[in-house]
């Protein structure tokens, strides 16, 4: 391995055992994992490293389509919690919580709803305190609802493109490979580019490149989650350690 590869694994490990010790949030991680990178970089010979191909573009990751939408999705979050939708919401879940699997599967139901459309870590932190409640009034240990409905966030945030930034990420690269194939076919039109342009029923002149559509995702992640919160109501709650259950 040359010196460069022993330094970028070296610090993906610092970064990771430091995401495991979990005493920094993971924002500090990754901003002093980016500065010891540059920092390497540099010790390494700057130009004659392959740390960093171009310094200036270390911050383009922030301004990353997936970046901009989870904060956009953090701030309807807010506005959400603010407007009293997810009290709405909650009312409504209060009458299943009586038997333990509804009240587990009625949840998870609404935190996957919730998270469809927006951050799975922002619907969790706003049906937390409605979580804790149900389970205090129902004398019902937290721990039997609270790994269920973290599962479920995730499971969520799979149903739609803004969801969970790897659809977002997805979705934008598809965008750039379909572009790639309309220049490729405009530059040449016997080219399979342009043979897969004819195969989908366009002309090269009126095909137009676009990203995954909101529900794009749905039949797949609906379904995936559909199932994951049903074993989890009915089978997963039930692995949970016994310690959670006492």
């Amino acid at each position: 391995m040359s010196i460069d590869q022993i330094t970028i694994s070296l610090l993906v490990v610092l970064t990771f055992t430091l995401f495991i010790y979990g005493k920094w949030r993971y924002d500090i991680v990754s901003i002093i994992s980016l500065f010891l990178l540059v920092s390497l970089d540099k010790i390494l010979g700057g130009e004659q490293s392959g740390l960093i191909l171009d310094v200036s573009d270390i911050f383009n990751g922030f301004g990353h389509p997936a970046v901009v939408t989870v904060a956009a999705v953090l701030i309807i979050s807010r506005a959400l919690r603010n407007s009293g939708v997810v009290d709405m919401i909650a009312r409504q879940v209060k009458p299943f919580t009586k038997n333990k699997t509804l009240h587990i599967s009625s949840l998870s139901s609404v935190i996957a709803l919730l998270s469809a459309f927006m951050n799975n870590v922002g619907a969790l932190a706003l049906m937390l305190p409605v979580t804790l409640k149900t389970s205090w009034d129902q004398k019902r240990p937290p721990g039997i609802l609270l790994m269920p409905i973290a599962f479920a966030s995730i499971l969520g945030g799979m149903i739609t493109m803004i969801g969970t930034p790897p659809n977002i990420i997805i979705a934008n690269i598809r965008k750039d490979q379909m572009q790639q194939i309309k220049s490729n076919a405009i530059a040449d039109k016997n080219s399979i580019a342009a043979q897969y342009i004819r195969d989908i029923g366009h002309s090269i002149e009126t095909f137009e490149p676009n990203s995954f559509g909101l529900f794009d995702f749905a039949p797949v992640g609906g379904s995936i989650a559909f199932i994951g919160i049903l074993f989890v109501a009915l089978i997963g709650w039930r692995l949970i350690p016994g310690a959670s259950r006492r």
